[in-house]
């Protein structure tokens, strides 16, 4: 199997690390090429112009969902002429008291070629093994309810 890989780099600006008083702002590299500048979440002192790690997720679950569901829907024949979501991570105290995503909301919109519109059943079944079968929901499933609205 595969081992896949990012770089992430921070750099202390401030002349001392001091509680509350450092930028959590840091880099992620994907594939050596793209930079993305992180922070923490607006909530806990973040810029809210960077990303954070709670939308970074949010962000690999849409993304593994909508590629686990275009791959069922070309074995099943369904022309999807495009596909797009807006992903919603929630924060809160999970089981034990300690912070954590404890939801991840998914709003799929598939779009198909004309003359091709499967029923409502039939697309929130698919919709359902897209879940099933995504790597990244396999991954949460014991930490993350994700709900498919």
């Amino acid at each position: 199997m595969s081992d896949l890989a990012i770089e992430l780099h921070w750099q202390r600006a401030e002349p001392a690390l001091q509680s509350g008083r450092y930028s959590n702002a840091h880099t992620v590299l994907f594939n050596h090429r793209h930079d993305v500048t992180v922070d923490a979440a607006p909530d806990w002192g973040g810029d809210p112009a960077h990303t954070n790690p709670e939308q970074a997720l949010a962000s690999a679950l849409s993304s593994c969902h909508m590629m686990t569901f275009l791959a069922l829907a070309a074995k099943a024949g369904w022309p999807v002429a495009g596909y797009s979501d807006r992903a919603v991570a929630h924060l809160g105290k999970n089981g034990r008291g300690q912070m954590s995503v404890t939801r991840i909301d998914l709003h799929p919109v598939v779009r198909f070629d004309a003359g091709f519109s499967p029923d409502t059943g039939a697309l929130e079944a698919m919709q359902d093994r897209a879940h099933r079968y995504c790597f990244i929901a396999n991954t949460l499933a014991e930490s993350v309810e994700i709900n498919i609205l």
